[in-house]
């Protein structure tokens, strides 16, 4: 009976430990001019690199405004790619071409990979945080 009992506690101390690191590795914030928000990943193998790669440290993108609906700019490496046409909205991240990422502030339709959502944002503020012209964007792990 006690054998039942310290198994169970340990299988319940083990799955605790999983799922916290697993839920850890989800844990992405993006700054944008010194301002943060969280992001909504997406569940894809993109997503997965990028997790491997900001675990080696943060990355730090300077982005350009294209177009006046997005903020583009190279990562210095690929990414896989499962690119798909969609509808983006604001607050939207996508991987573009493998190698850059965009961050919209205004609706576009095109085909890229989804890499995540802001969250915690209002269209409006991600507007103004992200202004006009050039701006520093920073991904890391909470």
């Amino acid at each position: 009976m006690i054998n039942r009992k310290v198994l169970f506690i340990f299988s319940i101390i083990f799955l605790m430990a999983v799922s916290s690191v697993s839920a850890g590795e989800d844990n992405v914030r993006i700054t944008v001019n010194n301002r943060t928000f969280d992001i909504e990943l997406e569940n894809n193998s993109a997503t997965a690199e990028l997790i491997k790669k900001l675990h080696e440290g943060n990355i730090t993108i300077d982005a350009e405004d294209y177009g006046n609906f997005e903020k583009v700019g190279d990562l210095g490496f690929s990414l896989p790619t499962s690119d798909e046409n969609i509808e983006t909205s604001p607050g939207d991240i996508v991987l573009y071409q493998s190698n850059q990422i965009s961050l919209f502030y205004e609706s576009h339709s095109w085909s890229y990979t989804k890499i995540g959502k802001i969250i915690n944002a209002t269209p409006d503020e991600l507007a103004e945080v992200l202004g006009l012209g050039d701006v520093e964007i920073v991904l890391s792990l909470k």
